[in-house]
């Protein structure tokens, strides 16, 4: 079974979802089974690559709201990671574009790493003191190492912005023509989706009602035409 996650690294809920999902993924009797893809979606597509600002002074902008009520939502948030063993800073985070974050994680898709460097992105974005996005390039490409990336490789990503663009701009219309207006959106097997951070409880069902949905095989010809199988081939006896 197939579990596709849309997300954003800036997206807090984001963070706190994979946890809630991982949660019910560990208790899952089949969890050997499911393969975990993540897939692109940008939550501000149109900033600029070099318009960073802290987080309070974009939520306040974003949604007309003050510094204190920003405030209070982060606060919000960090409590919510908490309770699901996660690290949340509330104070002096950055905000930036997240399209080449998005590149990298294509990369580490097809070395096998994708998950490491969700992850580790996460971490630097919502709980680690130094900033993700001020620092630049160097600091991603540190990042990228760590989750076991070659440090050449996601160089040469960074430095030309054709690669990978066009997998995340394929990510980002396929989240588009199956309904996602946010994230994070999980999609299992392409028959079920659930949207947002929900409780591990309804990740426990979905994986649940998913698995059950799978369609059998429908054989077209039981007949007993000649097969090969693990115990070598069948010779014909005449």
């Amino acid at each position: 079974m197939r579990v596709e996650i849309w997300s954003d690294i800036a997206c807090p809920w984001c963070y706190v979802g994979k946890a809630r999902f991982e949660k019910a993924l560990a208790a899952f009797p089949h969890r050997d089974e499911v393969e975990v893809v993540h897939r692109s979606f940008e939550l501000d597509p149109g900033r600029a690559k070099d318009d960073v600002q802290p987080v309070l002074a974009m939520l306040s902008k974003k949604y007309g709201m003050s510094e204190a009520q920003a405030q209070a939502g982060e606060d919000n948030l960090g409590a919510q990671a908490a309770a699901e063993g996660l690290d949340y800073r509330t104070r002096g985070r950055d905000h930036g574009n997240t399209f080449d974050l998005h590149r990298l994680l294509h990369l580490a898709k097809e070395q096998g790493r994708q998950d490491q460097l969700v992850q580790i992105l996460y971490r630097a974005n919502f709980a680690e003191e130094r900033f993700l996005f001020s620092e630049g390039t160097d600091r991603v490409v540190e990042l990228a190492v760590e989750a076991g990336l070659d440090e050449a490789a996601v160089r040469a990503v960074l430095a030309d912005p054709a690669a990978y663009a066009d997998e995340v701009r394929a990510d980002e219309r396929e989240a588009a023509e199956l309904g996602a207006n946010g994230v994070p959106f999980f999609v299992l097997d392409r028959k079920y989706g659930v949207s947002g951070a929900q409780p591990a409880e309804v990740f426990t069902q979905a994986l649940s009602q998913a698995w059950g949905a799978r369609s059998p095989l429908q054989l077209l010809d039981e007949g007993g035409a000649e097969a090969c199988g693990p115990d070598g081939c069948a010779v014909p006896q005449h």
